[in-house]
Formats: C-alpha cells, sequence, structure tokens
C-alpha cells in the first residue's frame, strides 16, 4: 500500500464533495490536500470526470510540481496549490472551482461585498477580486504566476490569509483554502452562497449599503478568537 493512502484518501473524498455541493459540473475544479511533513501534496488528476475518480488516480506532487506517485498527470492548476503551499504555510487544503455566482463576481472584476451576517461569520472583509494577470504572466508560468498574484496581493492589501481564506482571480473564478482539504471546500460552498446572496440583494436593491462595523466584528468573533461562544 502507498505510504501516502491516507492523503489521498483526504483528497479523494474533498474532491468528492464538489459535485455532491453543486459546486462542479463535468470536470471543473480541484481539490489538494498536503502532507508537510514529506513536502508533497495529493490532487485530482487533470480532466477526470467525478463519476469515474478513483483514490488510486489521485496524484502525489512535491512543493516543485514533480510527481512523485501516480500514472496521471495532475490538475491543470498544480502549480498554483504548490505555490500557495509554498507561501501560506499554515494552510492544509486548497480548493479551486468554476462555481457560478463565484465566477459572475471574478468575471465582472468585482469584490463580493459584505452584505450580511452570513459572511461576517467567516470574515470582516469583502471577498477581493484580484487585479488581471499580465500579457506576460498569462503567456509564462500561467499557472505559478496565478499563485504570485494571490500571494503577492494579500501582502500588497495587508489581507490575512487565516482569515480571508478565499479570493476571485479576476475572468478565472475562485480559490479557497484553509486547514484541511475539507475546511477549504467548505470556504468554497461559503463563498458560493454569499456571492449569490450578495448578487440578489443587490438585483433587489442597489443601493443596500455594506454592513455595519459593529455587525461584522459581532459575528465574526462570537465564532473566532480567544472569546467565541458559538458551537459546543
Amino acid at each position: 500500500m502507498s505510504k501516502y493512502q491516507a492523503l489521498k484518501q483526504e483528497c479523494y473524498e474533498a474532491n468528492m464533495q464538489l459535485p455532491e455541493l453543486g459546486l462542479v459540473i463535468f470536470t471543473f475544479g480541484n481539490v489538494s490536500a498536503v502532507d508537510r511533513e514529506n513536502g508533497v501534496f495529493a490532487i485530482k488528476p487533470s480532466g477526470v470526470p467525478y463519476e469515474k475518480l478513483k483514490v488510486e488516480d489521485i496524484v502525489i506532487v512535491d512543493f516543485d510540481n514533480n510527481v512523485v506517485e501516480g500514472t496521471m498527470r495532475p490538475s491543470s492548476d498544480t502549480k498554483t496549490h504548490a505555490y500557495l503551499y509554498k507561501h501560506f504555510p499554515h494552510i492544509g487544503g486548497v480548493c479551486h472551482t468554476h462555481s457560478t455566482y463565484a465566477v459572475a463576481w471574478a468575471q465582472a472584476g468585482k469584490d463580493i461585498p459584505i452584505m450580511g451576517t452570513t459572511h461576517a461569520d467567516h470574515l470582516t472583509a469583502d471577498i477581493p477580486c484580484l487585479p488581471e494577470l499580465s500579457d506576460a504572466a498569462i503567456q509564462g508560468d500561467y499557472e505559478h504566476e496565478t499563485g504570485r498574484l494571490i500571494v503577492d496581493t494579500f501582502l500588497t492589501e495587508g489581507l490575512d490569509p487565516e482569515e480571508v481564506e478565499m479570493a476571485l482571480v479576476k475572468n478565472h473564478g475562485p480559490f479557497t483554502w484553509g486547514k484541511s482539504a475539507e475546511k477549504a471546500v467548505y470556504n468554497s460552498a461559503v463563498l458560493e452562497a454569499v456571492g449569490h446572496m450578495a448578487q440578489l440583494t443587490l438585483n433587489i436593491n442597489p443601493e443596500t449599503p455594506t454592513l455595519k462595523q459593529t455587525l461584522k466584528e459581532k459575528h465574526y468573533y462570537r465564532k473566532h478568537g480567544k472569546n467565541a461562544y458559538y458551537g459546543q
């Protein structure tokens, strides 16, 4: 049995959540799970339909994008995942989808504004839509440059990737991350839901203000931090 069997299983189960949650169709999207002790991560193989995906199909890759184990090509987004693992050392999983509302906001080039407490339960900031990649980046090492864009924007904008565990890549779609592959998928579902809610809200009333600061902080900190009191 592979020494990475548990990692492959974690990655497989996280990937299978994507169609179950309505976050992907066909072969869109991918999830990875990291093993930092061994310096590798598991990721979905490229172009394999979810209904045909098996645990043994999952590919093991190192942080330099070399295949360590597996017979299939890893996801075309592998270099983006690798870059995030290298530069966000606290994360344990990365997820990328082409879910409808998240992609719509990305195609519009707009941050998802924080309109209500559902959003504030998870972060106190708008979900950022990143600047466009340059032509040179697109024509060069595109997936690597996508990861660099996410990391550099977070550094430039002073965003904390441990609080803001999601971003929109303009004209492309969402990338999310978390302490595990399962949490990265959870964050993708949250992003899609709040993007949908924000769009419906602005359709009903385009002049709706964003959430006031006291409600942002109340809802975020009752779930996060040393004084959190939500849950068991």
